[in-house]
């Protein structure tokens, strides 16, 4: 399916879509979970995936119960991940190559996040992407955390582009419900996370990776 219009900005999630550390932050809570004799399904983890920290703290109090020590565990897991990720690039494929077609096209972009300003700057640090974005909206920048409108819609104001002009590109179904709310025409990109026919409904195209998603933006440009 052709995209309705030609988009005027693109605004991207982060982790899952940009970075691989939706894997890579798996992987750490589950050891961590495991070492700690905690029995944490991958279902339930797979059901934080595009939570906010405090979102996430109460998903699994839900299931632990209110006594749950759900940041001794999460505090560990950011520590396993931050060690993880310092020894390695993760970068998700095709990112490098759609940025330098944007470039080439003049189009602006965003990154619409749930994780923090902080993260954000780590990750584009790490591999030298840091002036890549014209605006960065993270936790923190919104009223409303995704799947609310707010993040996309924040986005699209600080690059000053219409909300229906924009292309998000999403991997996570509260991101995915998100971009679609806020009126921007929207590409899932799965990580861990497989289409549903609910994704299938609120999305025009589901894109095996970021060089499909190139493709279809800019045909010259593949």
């Amino acid at each position: 399916m052709a995209l309705p219009r030609t988009p005027q900005a693109v605004v991207f999630d982060m982790d899952g879509l940009l970075f691989d550390t939706e894997v890579l932050y798996r992987d750490a809570v589950l050891a961590v979970a495991r070492e700690d004799g905690v029995d944490l399904p991958l279902e339930l983890y797979l059901r934080a995936i595009g939570l906010t920290h405090e979102a996430t703290r109460d998903l699994l109090a839900g299931h632990f119960g209110p006594d749950f020590d759900f940041e001794r565990l999460w505090g560990a897991s950011a520590k396993r991940f931050h060690q993880m990720i310092t020894t390695q690039r993760y970068l998700k494929a095709g990112v490098e190559e759609l940025l330098d077609a944007l470039d080439a096209a003049g189009l602006r972009r965003a990154i619409a996040t749930s994780s923090s300003h902080a993260s954000v700057q780590r990750n584009l640090k790490h591999h030298g992407m840091v002036d890549r974005f014209h605006a960065i909206v993270a936790n923190g920048d919104y009223a409303r955390s995704k799947p609310n409108p707010d993040p996309f819609l924040t986005a699209a104001g600080r690059l000053g582009v219409a909300p229906s002009d924009c292309l998000a590109l999403e991997d996570s179904y509260n991101g995915i419900r998100a971009a679609s709310a806020s009126g921007m025409m929207t590409i899932m990109v799965p990580d861990l996370l497989h289409p549903t026919e609910e994704m299938h409904g609120l999305c025009l195209r589901i894109a095996r990776d970021l060089h499909e998603v190139r493709e279809l933006l800019l045909p010259a440009a593949g």
